[in-house]
């Protein structure tokens, strides 16, 4: 088995969730069967979207620092439950001597898996803006839809709804949003920012129609933790 470093606490909550499927996809039977983890939580990292569309605090090398941390506690391969945090991980990636598993590259993979006729994308404004998910469906030949740009705003206020733990509200605007979007485009949606599968939870609709992207990046830990040699 190799060894985990997760950096979390972006937000908490989605990183604890992330955590939990992690035990649950893992195929222990004990104790000692289950993965070493080391896990940083470091909720003081800067918001990443207000530093990619506000010129905000760039949390570069926060996050640089948190990953070589976790590197020199032994981890093997890293994991950061955050998407939007990817696009400045991308910026120092190839100095970690240690890969990280994309949460990006893997919501793509299970999308196309589950839905060969594409998926909507639901994530920050500034996870849209980056163009990634578009980079990574480019590559794996996937077609995404993405929403209109009143729908990009609430879809970021859903999202700080759940940070600041007003989940139940969240969960009914998303249930709207998404009927809306199921009107235009009857395909399932990728979860692209990991506090969106927490309000989905709480939500009537149907579990399928969710690809989420901290089940997305646990599955692809769990296959390189056990059987990647």
């Amino acid at each position: 088995m190799k060894s985990l470093g997760v950096l979390g606490g972006m937000g908490p909550a989605a990183s604890a969730k992330f955590l939990e499927i992690l035990a649950e996809l893992s195929p222990a039977k004990t104790d000692q069967e289950h993965p070493k983890i080391f896990y940083i939580s470091d909720p003081t990292i800067p918001d990443r979207t207000k530093a990619i569309l506000e010129n905000g605090e760039n949390p570069t090398s926060q996050l640089k620092d948190d990953l070589f941390k976790l590197v020199n506690c032994g981890s093997e391969i890293l994991a950061v439950p955050c998407n939007t945090a990817h696009y400045f991980i991308e910026d120092f990636v190839e100095e970690l001597p240690i890969p990280v598993v994309n949460i990006i590259e893997e919501s793509v993979k299970m999308a196309k898996i589950v839905s060969s006729s594409g998926a909507w994308v639901l994530s920050t404004k500034a996870t849209w803006e980056s163009g990634l998910y578009s980079e990574h469906a480019k590559r794996y030949s996937y077609k995404l839809f993405f929403p209109l740009e009143n729908i990009k705003d609430e879809v970021q206020n859903i999202i700080y709804m759940v940070k600041s733990k007003r989940v139940k509200e969240a969960a009914s605007l998303l249930e709207n949003v998404l009927k809306t979007l199921w009107k235009e485009k009857d395909v399932p949606f990728i979860a692209a920012c990991t506090e969106l599968p927490l309000a989905y939870e709480k939500t009537s609709l149907p579990s399928e129609k969710m690809i989420s992207s901290l089940y997305a990046l646990a599955k692809a830990c769990v296959e390189k933790i056990y059987y990647e040699t």
